[in-house]
């Protein structure tokens, strides 16, 4: 029996069809591919209000949980962090995504991680939501990651989810501009109109 050199499995993902491994390595810069399931998907890099939400929320949080100013700290922050999850693997990118420091003491200088986080948050657009709220969701869920937040512009909505004995459900949502407490960082008020900022 042939095999298709496209559908031999890679050297480094030798779980992987090399194939989709080859369109994940070739993409160019303005697009995004992740290995989800084992197929190779590629999405428009965010629009600007995506990519300010995603910052703005990092800017709120990194202070006081992860240099513990004004907060309790215990927390690693990544914007866009590559992760490598599962046998597969599936490769990943999260829009910010957070480690407590007991699991994750120090960054490792790498280009991937390994190490599901603790807590993932996605900004959704219209050529994301779908995948963010189908297929990313359930492999979070399936490495453990405890807490999923969904931030979505268009209807400027914090939706705050967590993995209870591997199910996703719903703690709270959140509209509009006001200051809110959303676990696992209710320590500290969040401005949910810095998110919605133009």
């Amino acid at each position: 029996m042939t095999i298709d050199p496209a559908d031999a499995p890679d050297v480094e993902f030798p779980r992987l069809k090399k194939s989709v491994v080859e369109v994940w390595r070739n993409a160019p810069e303005h697009v995004t591919v992740e290995i989800l399931d084992g197929e190779a998907v590629m999405m428009a890099r965010p629009r600007t209000t995506h990519a300010r939400a995603a910052g703005e929320l990092h800017a709120e949080l990194r202070n006081p949980f992860d240099r513990g100013r004004g907060g309790p700290g215990g927390w690693i922050f990544l914007l866009e962090p590559e992760l490598h999850l599962g046998a597969g693997p599936d490769i990943v990118v999260p829009d910010i995504a957070g480690w407590r420091r007991e699991r994750m003491p120090a960054l490792p200088d790498v280009a991937a991680l390994t190490l599901a986080p603790d807590w993932v948050c996605e900004a959704l657009s219209d050529s994301t939501e779908a995948v963010d709220r189908g297929r990313k969701m359930r492999i979070y869920r399936r490495e453990g990651v405890g807490h999923l937040w969904f931030v979505d512009t268009r209807a400027k909505v914090l939706e705050v989810w967590r993995n209870v004995d591997g199910r996703w459900h719903e703690v709270d949502s959140f509209e509009g501009d006001g200051r809110v407490r959303a676990t696992p960082f209710d320590a500290v008020e969040l401005d949910l109109a810095a998110l919605w900022a133009p």
